[in-house]
This record gives structure tokens, C-alpha cells and sequence, in this order.
């Protein structure tokens, strides 16, 4: 009988962490990301608070609005649709006041929402964008990052002239891109770790 238990109790357990492996692999993954990231640890964690307090406060203002943020080393990039401009201008003023926020980029546009096929055009960009610059040269995949609304690319992160360059050929020269826009924070030579 007391085997019986325990066997069952390694069953319950291994069902129930079968579960957690997806969080664990993530959460490796996501360290290794941030080992490369030229962010420090600090920025990494606080664009992820400025993210989290932007969707709050448009989830509370601005309910008609589709609001995509994206924070980068402390700069922040807004893309989606507004119904007009005032509600642009004032999604942007209310980031802005987000304490810890240097800069916004509000690439909002005027008019309808983006439809679902639209959307899951843009992560399709994106994926493919993604994919090109795994084997690109002159530049480093994990630090850019890309967003892509319209199928129009926004490239961030920290890089050189040069690296920028690269990375903008590669998604100027992917299938579906209309337009790369640059978002970067510019070095003069590339940090090491």
C-alpha cells in the first residue's frame, strides 16, 4: 500500500510539472536574452514596466484605440490606430508622463482598426524579418528588435551606424516590407560584455 501511494504521489507530481516546463524554458530563454542584450538588467526589467503602465493607462483612456508599445532601453514606440488626432496627441502626452520614459516615438495613425488578417500579416513580417537576420552578417539579431504595423518595420535597440545599416537592408529586402523605419540609439563602436 505505501508503494502504491508513493507511486502515485510521483505520477501526481510529474503530471502537474509537466506544466511548469514551458515557464522554466522561458525563463532560460529569456536570461540568455538578456545576457546579450546590450540593456542593462535594470532597463531591460523597466521597459517591461513601461510597457505593462502604457497598456494600463490605454486600457483605462482609450478604449476605442489600438495601441501596440514597445519599450526599448527606456524609449518608447507607439504604433497602431487612433480614431483622431487629438486621441494621438494625447496617448502620447499621457506616455510621456510615465516616470521613467526618455522619449516616445507615436507613429499612431488616424483612422480604422488594423483587421485580424492585417495583424496576422504584420506578425508574419515580423517572423520573417526575425528568421533573415539569424543569418545575417554585420550585426547581432538579438540586439534589434522589430515591430512591424501595416507592413511597415520599426527597427530598435542599441547599435552602430554600421550594424543599423545591415539590419535595415535585411528588412528593407524581406518579402511583404513597405517600409523600414529606424528607431535606433546610436554608439559610436559596438559594447562589449
Amino acid at each position: 500500500m505505501k508503494r502504491l501511494l508513493m507511486l502515485a504521489g510521483l505520477v501526481a507530481s510529474v503530471v502537474m510539472l509537466q506544466g511548469c516546463f514551458p515557464i522554466v524554458a522561458v525563463g532560460v530563454g529569456t536570461t540568455a536574452l538578456v545576457v546579450d542584450d546590450r540593456r542593462s538588467t535594470g532597463f531591460y526589467v523597466e521597459d517591461e514596466n513601461i510597457e505593462w503602465k502604457a497598456r494600463s493607462i490605454i486600457i483605462d483612456r482609450f478604449k476605442d484605440a489600438h495601441v501596440n508599445v514597445t519599450s526599448f532601453n527606456l524609449s518608447v514606440l507607439l504604433t497602431g490606430e487612433v480614431s483622431d488626432e487629438k486621441m494621438k496627441a494625447d496617448i502620447g502626452e499621457a506616455i510621456r508622463k510615465i516616470g521613467s520614459v526618455k522619449n516616445v516615438t507615436n507613429e499612431l495613425t488616424v483612422g480604422g482598426k488594423s483587421s485580424l488578417a492585417a495583424r496576422s500579416n504584420d506578425t508574419l513580417i515580423t517572423t520573417n524579418v526575425k528568421t533573415r537576420f539569424l543569418g545575417a552578417k554585420g550585426f547581432s539579431s538579438n540586439h534589434v528588435k522589430i515591430v512591424t504595423e501595416a507592413s511597415v518595420v520599426y527597427l530598435m535597440g542599441i547599435v552602430t551606424k554600421e550594424e543599423a545599416d545591415a539590419a535595415t537592408e535585411v528588412a528593407r529586402t524581406t518579402s511583404g516590407v513597405s517600409r523600414v523605419i529606424r528607431v535606433f540609439e546610436y554608439v559610436d563602436k559596438a559594447p562589449t560584455r
